[in-house]
C-alpha cells in the first residue's frame, strides 16, 4: 500500500475537512459563513467512510485520520464556545488514544465483550437508532449550542424557546450517552495497562 494511501480519495476528503475546520475557526464571528463551513465539515464525515468502502480504499491511515479530523473540528468549536470546552476536547483525545492504541483501525468492531449497553451504542458502526442519537450528540450538540449563543435558532429557524430547550436536552442526552461509552473505554484501557504491568512483574 505504501505512501500512495495518502492520496486515496477518502483521505483527500479528510484533508478538505481539515481546511474547513480552519476556515470555520477564522469565520467564527460570522455566523452565516461559520455554520455553512462547519455543516459541510460535519456532512463530509459520512462521505469518506462510504467512499472508502465503495472504492475499496479502506486503510489504517484513513481510519486514524477520520477520528483525528473529527476531534480537531469538535475541539475547535467546544473551545470557542466555553472556557471549559477544552475539557470535552481533552476527553475525546484521550479516548482516541486509548481506542487506537489497544484496538487499532477496527476499534468500532472490537466491543463484542463489552457490556450490553456499550455494544448497543457501537452496534453496526453506530448505524442504529441509538448509535445515531449518540453520534448526533457528538457532532450536532456543539453546533446547536453555537446557534443558541448567536440567536440563530430563533432568527433563522424561528424556533420558540421551548423547542430550542428540547433540542438542547435531546442532543445533550445523546452526548451523555457517548460519555458513558468514553468512560468505559478509558477504564478498560487502564485495566489493560495495569494488567500488562502485573503480567510483566510475574515474568520477572
Amino acid at each position: 500500500m505504501g505512501l500512495q494511501v495518502l492520496l486515496y480519495w477518502p483521505n483527500i476528503i479528510g484533508y478538505i475537512r481539515i481546511g474547513l475546520v480552519f476556515a470555520a475557526w477564522a469565520a467564527y464571528e460570522t455566523p452565516a459563513l461559520f455554520v455553512s463551513l462547519y455543516s459541510v465539515f460535519t456532512a463530509l464525515d459520512g462521505v469518506d467512510g462510504w467512499l472508502a468502502r465503495r472504492l475499496g480504499q479502506s486503510s489504517r491511515f484513513g481510519a486514524w485520520l477520520d477520528v483525528v479530523v473529527d476531534n480537531l473540528g469538535r475541539g475547535m468549536l467546544w473551545s470557542l464556545l466555553f472556557e471549559w470546552g477544552w475539557l470535552v476536547s481533552a476527553l475525546e483525545w484521550c479516548v482516541f488514544v486509548c481506542n487506537h492504541n489497544a484496538r487499532g483501525d477496527h476499534w468500532k468492531n472490537s466491543f463484542t465483550s463489552s457490556p450490553r449497553f456499550i455494544r448497543a451504542i457501537m452496534a453496526n458502526g453506530f448505524r442504529t437508532p441509538l448509535g445515531t442519537w449518540v453520534v448526533s450528540g457528538l457532532h450536532c450538540l456543539p453546533l446547536w449550542l453555537y446557534g443558541c449563543q448567536w440567536g440563530l435558532l430563533a432568527h433563522w429557524l424561528h424556533l420558540p424557546p421551548w423547542m430550542q430547550s428540547a433540542g438542547t436536552v435531546l442532543l445533550a442526552a445523546g452526548r451523555l450517552l457517548a460519555l458513558t461509552a468514553e468512560i468505559w473505554c478509558l477504564w478498560t484501557h487502564i485495566e489493560y495497562l495495569t494488567s500488562d504491568e502485573e503480567t510483566e512483574e510475574k515474568k520477572n
